[in-house]
């Protein structure tokens, strides 16, 4: 799986004008999985989002995490993180994971999230969207967590 991880003040998801989730101050997370990412995957994503240590503790250092602070989540779903553009002009989206499979990965990463006390608001799997976010920071971190590709912890 792979998450851009944006720590914002505010942010919100619409589907034809119609606000379908927002949160205050958190994390905007776009996620998505790729061929061969499995619920371990999930369970690293969720893990990694709420305990990365992203958010300002009182002497301004990045050293508490989603869980600590409270922070919000605004999960959106993007097939669009597994494209390829090393060729031609047109990206390929070939290792993004078929929809059938994918949309209960997504769900389950925000499951768990729920799991761990976090309020999580979401996008609509496979809709058209807009995301606005207030970046604070700004703060923006890609994590890489398919099996092949992450670190042992």
């Amino acid at each position: 799986m792979r998450a851009v991880l944006q720590r914002v003040r505010e942010a919100r998801v619409t589907v034809d004008g119609r606000v379908i989730g927002a949160i205050g101050a958190g994390l905007v997370v776009l996620v998505g999985a790729g061929a061969g990412d499995t619920e371990a995957d999930a369970e690293w994503m969720a893990r990694k989002i709420a305990e990365l240590r992203i958010f300002e503790d009182d002497a301004g250092k990045m050293n508490r995490s989603a869980t600590d602070v409270g922070a919000g989540i605004l999960l959106v779903s993007q097939f669009t993180l597994y494209a390829d553009s090393r060729r031609g002009r047109r990206p390929s989206f070939t290792g993004a994971l078929a929809p059938a499979l994918a949309a209960p990965l997504i769900d389950r990463v925000a499951d768990l999230l729920r799991a761990r006390g976090l309020s999580v608001a979401s996008g609509a799997f496979g809709a058209d969207m807009d995301v606005e976010l207030v970046n604070r920071g700004p703060v923006t971190i890609v994590l890489d967590g398919g099996s092949d590709q992450r670190a042992p912890e």
